[in-house]
């Protein structure tokens, strides 16, 4: 039954023209969390929620009076004012940070829209994951062995002489921030075995930080260290990386001359929560935790033990850091959790109580010893309390689960099963299907090394001889189809000869950008864009100005080499296909005149669009899908401006010159008269712009090469559905996938491990 706040919600998200995911969007908020207090599901919404959306619809003082009273909070009232005109889009954890920031410094901006992008990802996806439903697992942890941390002298920061003795850091979830708090180095290790929790905590921390975040204090960000090769990348380097990657506006300049992420990292603004030190590539551990220790950073860690136990007998410690182990799961905290999930009941009463009683019985049994890590119980709690006809009491089965590998295996072979059970709107998978193409995705992180899915990768994985294969096939196909249509239209015939020359055009493109595609692959991997167009010339000559340069560069070069075989190659294939009478001083004049002209309109188009060019807004925070949309719109709009500038260059200065020649003795080394020229000119600059362009889509832009491998190659090849955007973001609304700001990643390594498997057995 929706209750009275839910009416009023419902009733000035209505008004303000938002739907549910953009009011959980701008109010930093989940979806589900909206959705529920909408239909009375929610009924006990907490202040600091009542306050985000009320910050979020714009309300007036009497307005946010009336929600805050049928939320339940008229002692609050009195705490609330009128929101500014704008509101700020900073995290709302505290009351001293409502209002908008008056600091004209841009770190204070940056930071401040740091913080809102972090806090509003990291509790979306905290309840994506159901780590609240319906309460957190109970995270624990213990002082790790002495000889994983540094002396107490170091972390304690004493001077010499004074007493250092060992603080008590055991604690438990919502106690990390206050354990980080005690240490005075402000450096934590975190260590746990797979599936011990470690994910959890991480996000917790960063909640909680942020939620008694004072002005001054640095952001919370989890970093995922799975690609950092330290012996490629410094630490502060990469940490700008990543930060560009999840956040495209940091990409701006500041003070410096450097990027907004990097003055954020140098300025101790951002504090690293490092997860996954044991997912860092073999044989680089102990070079990283070298980079680690080469720092002065505040930073929370966490990895597995044994990687963490090996890297430090081989360098030493993590200097001035303590270190906490996560404990397993007991009896008592089975016995409070997995009743509460589920309202199905057997004959001895909730369906859970006889794995309960084989825990108590058993205690050093397999199951008992399966259901000690908050992993294990999450997967079996999705199995069995929240899918009707699944019976845990299977698990009791000693001939199918003797062991611990057995149960384990079960567990994870029957989450995917389980969660694509039920149908989500329109769409309907089969399993069979979601299991290959799940598979697949497994393999290809597995196969870079890496846990991060981004969707500009997706054709990584294949050797570059072969991606630029691929590249030039669908170049050439769409190309050829592009010629035929626009030369027999402009001559006004459609014949063999001309199928046969549009197919020359189409081989030469795409060899072309096939081969550009293949270099780039190996020295300059392929990134989504950080910028936006805007129509403004002004700008400082050190920021601007040499990106031009270089841009224009890069055209001029790319220019030259199409212009050669446009000119040379194609002429010859001309004379051969449609025997059209050239001379050698025509073929000779042809290619130095397409040279030029092909140059020229290359690098005049690459560097109008490099001046043009400005740095995404610094508080756009990148989602997977809300970055593809943008890299798709940014090329889109390259392409309206590169095309017809490069047509309207091409023809009238091809056009200029060949009337120029045709003016000299003898007709010119032409040989055909200005009519003929004219209407081939025009052709020739359509031609190429277009081609030009979409060979520069398809093969240079991140975009372009997720429309040749994700929207056409790989789903051809069975190994991705057709629909790829929607299966991704319907494997993260069921739980499989999780969003790490701009990429998706496995729900758990040991779920991609297993998928894995599974895909490198099939046939």
């Amino acid at each position: 039954m929706t209750s009275r706040f839910g009416a009023l919600l419902r009733q000035w998200r209505q008004r303000a023209g938002l739907s549910q995911e953009e009011l959980a969007a701008r109010a930093g908020l989940g979806e589900r969390t909206v959705r529920g207090l909408e239909t009375g599901k929610r009924d006990n919404p907490q202040v600091r929620t009542v306050r985000m959306l009320a910050d979020a619809l714009r309300l007036s003082g009497p307005e946010r009076a009336e929600l805050f009273t049928a939320a339940g909070h008229a002692e609050e009232i009195e705490d609330v004012e009128d929101p500014p005109a704008t509101v700020r889009r900073g995290p709302a954890p505290s009351r001293s940070r409502r209002g908008p920031a008056v600091n004209d410094d841009p770190l204070v901006e940056a930071t401040d829209a740091l913080a809102y992008a972090v806090h509003s990802r990291w509790q979306r996806e905290e309840e994506q994951q159901q780590v609240h439903d319906p309460v957190p697992l109970p995270v624990s942890w213990r002082r790790a062995p002495a000889a994983l941390e540094d002396s107490w002298a170091n972390i304690l920061v004493t001077k010499p002489g004074e007493p250092a003795r060992p603080l008590d850091l055991s604690g438990r979830l919502d106690q990390v921030v206050a354990v980080y708090r005690r240490i005075p180095s402000c450096r934590l290790v975190v260590l746990g075995r797979a599936g011990a929790g470690k994910t959890i905590l991480t996000t917790r921390f960063v909640l909680d930080l942020l939620a008694t975040r004072a002005p001054d204090d640095p952001v919370p960000v989890i970093f995922g260290l799975g690609s950092w090769n330290p012996n490629r990348t410094g630490l502060r380097d990469w940490l700008a990386e990543q930060l560009v990657r999840d956040h495209p506006g940091l990409a701006a300049p500041g003070p410096g001359g450097s990027t907004l992420a990097a003055a954020l990292v140098d300025a101790h603004r951002v504090l690293p929560v490092l997860d996954g030190f044991d997912e860092i590539a073999r044989g680089l551990h102990r070079a990283a935790l070298a980079a680690l220790n080469a720092t002065t950073l505040p930073l929370l860690l966490t990895s597995r033990v044994d990687e963490y136990r090996a890297a430090v007998e081989a360098t030493g410690v993590l200097r001035a850091a303590g270190a906490v182990e996560l404990v397993d799961l007991t009896q008592d905290d089975l016995a409070d959790y997995l009743p509460r999930t589920t309202r199905k009941s057997s004959g001895a009463g909730n369906v859970w109580q006889p794995i309960l009683d084989e825990v108590l019985a058993r205690p050093d049994g397999a199951l008992a010893a399966v259901l000690t890590t908050p992993l294990m119980v999450a997967l079996a709690r999705r199995i069995y309390s929240d899918t009707p006809d699944h019976d845990p009491a299977e698990l009791l089965d000693a001939d199918r689960f003797g062991t611990r590998e057995s149960i384990e295996r079960h567990l994870l072979a029957g989450f995917v099963p389980a969660v694509y059970r039920e149908r989500r709107g329109a769409r309907a998978y089969e399993i069979d299907h979601v299991l290959r193409w799940l598979g697949h995705l497994a393999d290809h992180l597995s196969r870079l090394g890496t846990h991060d899915l981004a969707w500009w990768q997706l054709g990584t994985s294949a050797r570059p001889r072969t991606r630029a294969l691929v590249v030039g096939l669908v170049v050439c196909a769409v190309v050829s189809v592009a010629d035929v249509l626009i030369e027999g239209f402009l001559l006004g015939e459609v014949n063999g000869r001309l199928f046969l020359f549009g197919t020359m055009v189409g081989v030469l493109v795409g060899v072309s950008f096939g081969l550009a595609h293949g270099h780039l692959a190996v020295v300059q991997p392929l990134r989504p864009a950080r910028f936006r167009l805007r129509f403004r010339f002004r700008a400082r000559s050190g920021t601007r100005w040499p990106r031009v340069r270089s841009r224009a560069r890069m055209g001029l070069l790319f220019g030259a080499l199409v212009g050669l075989s446009y000119g040379g190659v194609l002429r010859l294939a001309s004379r051969i296909i449609l025997g059209v009478p050239i001379s050698l001083a025509g073929i000779v004049v042809d290619t130095a005149v397409y040279i030029a002209v092909f140059a020229l309109g290359v690098g005049l188009a690459f560097g109008l669009l490099a001046a043009v060019e400005a740095p995404l807004d610094i508080r756009s925070a990148a989602s997977p899908a809300g970055l593809l949309h943008a890299n798709r719109t940014a090329v889109l709009v390259q392409v309206a401006l590169f095309v017809p500038a490069f047509v309207v260059f091409v023809t009238a200065t091809t056009w200029l010159i060949a009337t120029a020649l045709m003016a000299l003795p003898g007709g010119g080394p032409f040989g055909v008269t200005i009519e003929t020229s004219t209407a081939a000119v025009l052709a020739i600059g359509i031609v190429g712009g277009l081609g030009d362009g979409l060979g520069y889509v398809l093969s240079m832009t991140a975009w372009g090469q997720w429309v040749v491998f994700a929207r056409i190659w790989l789903p051809l090849m069975g190994r991705l559905p057709w629909a790829v955007n929607g299966f991704l973001d319907d494997a993260y609304r069921r739980g499989v996938l999780r969003r790490a700001g701009a990429v998706y990643q496995f729900r758990h390594a040991r779920l991609q491990d297993h998928l894995t498997g599974i895909h490198r057995r099939l046939p």
